[in-house]
């Protein structure tokens, strides 16, 4: 069976909600993780010692889901195992939208007790059409609606991103390390074994889904791998799709099977399969981070050749080297750009022959002018087909924590040029040993809209996956972009 869109978004798009089996060992971590939802909250549990807990958090407490007056949309079920499939066949007899079995000690654990229970509730969901999530995993994530995985999440505005993951960590954890880059989720699911609802149910939804603009996921395995396939082509058609495979050795691959029960795929298949759909691949949370950072804020384009800007000479070399190690070209400028530069520029000679060794020139207390026309000129240059500036964080910082408008004026200043230029531009911030400071500073650049990233690697590699993603599209006639 499978799930269609509409029957998923009751589920991630609900109105009500209910928590079976919350407990105060767990710091009532679901109804805490509730909190934020835009609607009423419902408890269940028969416990008579932890009822005054629940009632303390202002939960109204029911015996059943069966006692509950109101229509419930999506239950979280936090019960022990051997009483999971009564809670399922409640959620049934309810007329449940979705359940999320937290519950683990299924498949995963390959005893046949797990097995046993984990196809009966699987067979109970199928053949009534509930929608469960799960088992084993953290459910569902929608930051507008206030409905969350972990209470660390922010919740009251959307994004534009979609998650699907097979690990409840990542899912947190993409979510967490994306709001502190710009990249806000729409919707996100933790899905664990995927008893029921598979991965190609949830490309499906988000790829019909308004809000939702990228599409990434973290994958240890598929169970149909035809359906995925074919799923998954026509989802990274319409949408970019970044993909972080877990499992790609063989001691991954045991512990993915260990972990949600995921079916290992040879890594050599897996990366001709993903080849062949135009899949963004990334082998980290930080990756898979920068690459949707990329898709989301960089100007459509497929051009390899980039302009270069670094604070120092040394960080010229090293900028050269990393972009170049990426498969991107590092040209020299035309003759008209370098007679322009040569009109202002202080120290003449390689240093402004791509790199830019621009330190001495703008002098960041100095000439934001200066940058202005460096930025512009890389940007009308016919050799240019991208503009990545360091911006010398790591020993600015402070400077610029000490002279806040002088950043808010280089900062207008990229984001104008941002605006109107045709070709994809990303910065470069280093946290040096400096870090918490940086990180402010990456906050004000990225309400900015400007895409900023860690290190010349970082954005080295994000780049080449951005110009990779976009050829592959114009090589199939579909271009992104206006």
């Amino acid at each position: 069976m499978t799930f269609g869109a509409e029957r998923l978004r009751r589920v991630f798009e609900p109105r009500t909600i209910a928590v079976v089996g919350d407990k105060r060992a767990m710091g009532y971590m679901w109804l805490r993780n509730m909190r934020t939802f835009q609607g009423p909250v419902y408890s269940v549990q028969i416990d008579p010692n932890e009822i005054p807990g629940i009632e303390a958090l202002g939960v109204a407490n029911y015996q059943s889901l069966l006692d509950i007056p109101d229509e419930i949309d999506y239950v979280v079920c936090a019960v022990p195992r051997p009483i999971a499939p009564r809670i399922v066949a409640d959620c049934v007899k309810k007329g449940v939208g979705g359940v999320t079995l937290f519950t683990s000690g299924f498949a995963e654990t390959g005893e046949e007790e797990g097995i046993r229970l984990q196809e009966e509730i699987a067979r109970l969901a199928r053949a009534n059409g509930l929608v469960l999530v799960g088992p084993n995993c953290m459910g569902i994530y929608n930051p507008a609606r206030g409905v969350r995985q972990s209470g660390e999440q922010p919740a009251g505005e959307g994004g534009p991103v979609g998650f699907i993951s097979q690990s409840g960590t990542h899912a947190i954890n993409f979510s967490l390390l994306g709001a502190a880059h710009g990249v806000r989720i729409s919707k996100s699911v933790s899905m664990g074994n995927g008893a029921v609802v598979d991965v190609p149910d949830y490309l499906e939804l988000l790829a019909s889904d308004e809000e939702t603009r990228v599409i990434a996921l973290y994958l240890e395995g598929v169970r149909d791998g035809r359906r995925f396939f074919r799923i998954l082509r026509e989802t990274a058609l319409r949408k970019p799709v970044v993909i972080w495979k877990g499992g790609q050795t063989e001691a991954g691959q045991r512990g993915a099977a260990s972990h949600t029960a995921a079916l290992a795929t040879a890594s050599s298949v897996w990366q001709a399969l993903m080849r062949q759909t135009g899949v963004v691949c990334t082998d980290s949370v930080d990756e898979t981070v920068d690459a949707v950072k990329a898709l989301l804020s960089l100007k459509p384009g497929t051009g390899r050749r980039v302009g270069l800007m670094a604070m120092t000479g040394g960080q010229s070399v090293v900028i050269a080297d990393t972009f170049a190690r990426e498969g991107l070209e590092v040209p020299l400028l035309s003759e008209s750009s370098y007679e322009q530069l040569a009109s202002f520029f202080n120290i003449i000679g390689g240093s402004y022959r791509n790199p830019l060794d621009i330190g001495g020139t703008i002098g960041w207390g100095g000439s934001r002018a200066n940058l202005v026309r460096m930025l512009d000129i890389l940007s009308e240059d016919e050799h240019i087909d991208a503009v990545a500036l360091e911006m010398g964080s790591g020993f600015m910082a402070r400077r610029w924590q000490a002279d806040p408008k002088a950043l808010d004026e280089i900062l207008d200043a990229l984001a104008a040029y941002q605006e109107r230029s045709p070709k994809p531009f990303l910065s470069i911030m280093h946290p040096g040993h400096l870090e918490a400071i940086v990180a402010e500073l990456r906050q004000q650049v990225t309400a900015r809209g400007i895409p900023s990233f860690p290190s010349f690697e970082s954005a080295a590699r994000a780049l080449r996956r951005f110009v990779d993603y976009h050829s592959f599209r114009e090589e199939v006639g579909r271009p992104v972009g206006p």
